[in-house]
């Protein structure tokens, strides 16, 4: 089986990459190869490199700049998506679409269901529902699936900067009052693999490793795990602070869980507890 995943130096296909089942061959291309918001080169290069299955990982994740870039944010991640799905459709491929939980608004108190009604706060989570509704509409077999707070070895994320302002600030305040689940791109990528090996899974998914967490909790388990593996030499006091004190250009759902159990039921995959999986990263960043 032949898949083509998009979005190539991003961090979940670098993982997708790096996990990738040797029975599947893999075909991973960058913006500079498959621009996905030229209809016509996606045409071409799908043509030319015939996948079974495609894997879209390409995204326009710059979730503040998107506040005045929207006309790009579209771009990449509804028309991007839209270009796909046609091309899926006309030629008989399979997709599989990643989605985002900024999707919702983060006005309720128990994880999100794959059908609860969406409702994006920014024009971040207001790009991805677009393209949602394009893959839906166009392929309705496909799978699209929503994650969170995701973060990888490879690439820049909230571990890595983390460890590195441990490293040169007296103190840190992080923000206590958003609540979601950190995501290990590596999990997410092993789920993906489980379902391109199941070609009779389709619809809508949530996917993030186990638990609840704030950003502060978050901050926590990082530098109590770093310091535990010898990857910071000292501790510094972390607060817990409100959000409103941490001004960002794009509003951000205050709470972000979303509910896994259509998802490690269709897979067969479970999710791992996200501190555990924080603790695998680390042992996997120490090791690189």
């Amino acid at each position: 089986m032949k898949v083509l995943v998009t979005g190539k130096g991003g961090q979940l296909a670098w993982e997708l990459a790096d996990k990738a089942p040797t029975e599947f061959e893999l075909i991973s291309l960058g913006r500079t190869e498959l621009d996905i918001t030229n209809a016509e080169l996606v045409q071409q290069v799908i043509s030319q490199h015939q996948p079974d299955v495609i894997i879209n990982a390409a995204a326009y994740t710059a979730v503040d700049k998107a506040e005045t870039d929207a006309d790009m944010a579209y771009a990449v991640n509804e028309t991007g998506a839209r270009n796909l799905a046609n091309v899926c459709k006309a030629q008989n491929i399979r997709l599989l679409h990643v989605s985002t939980d900024f999707v919702f608004d983060g006005t309720k108190t128990t994880p999100y269901q794959t059908d609860d009604a969406t409702n994006p706060i920014n024009v971040y989570g207001a790009s991805k529902l677009a393209g949602d509704i394009a893959v839906h509409e166009t392929l309705p077999e496909a799978v699209i699936v929503r994650t969170a707070w995701v973060y990888s070895t490879n690439g820049n994320n909230f571990v890595k900067t983390m460890l590195r302002l441990m490293a040169e600030k007296p103190q840190l305040g992080i923000v206590y009052d958003q609540v979601g689940t950190p995501t290990w791109a590596a999990g997410l990528a092993k789920w993906l693999w489980a379902v391109v090996a199941k070609p009779e899974v389709s619809g809508t998914f949530h996917w993030t490793d186990a638990g609840v967490a704030s950003w502060y909790d978050f901050a926590v388990a990082i530098q109590e795990l770093a310091i535990e593996k010898g990857m910071l030499q000292q501790a510094i006091p972390i607060s817990p602070i409100p959000a409103s004190s941490y001004p960002t250009p794009a509003t951000r759902p205050s709470f972000s869980v979303i509910d896994k159990f259509s998802a490690e039921a269709e897979a067969g995959v479970k999710t791992i507890h996200w501190r555990k999986q924080l603790s695998n990263m680390l042992d996997a960043l120490k090791s690189a």
